[in-house]
């Protein structure tokens, strides 16, 4: 009776409907917190790539106005 019983709950299992995907526009979706941190930090990277990139961009300027 065990062997036939563990069989059929996996099939019934197996046939089950699968819940549908979330809707992206319906609902919000809650970060994972286990990545969380490293969404921040990639933030926090972005932020300051801008930083960086007008500092060389200014620095350019001073070498070519002194070249001249």
């Amino acid at each position: 009776m065990k062997n036939l019983l563990l069989p059929l709950m996996l099939l019934f299992t197996a046939c089950g409907k699968p819940a549908p995907p979330p809707q992206i526009g319906s609902a919000e979706l809650a970060p994972n917190p286990v990545f969380e941190t490293q969404i921040q930090a990639m933030k926090k990277a972005h932020a300051i790539e801008g930083q960086v990139m007008d500092a060389a961009e200014a620095q350019r300027q001073q070498m070519e106005q002194a070249a001249q």
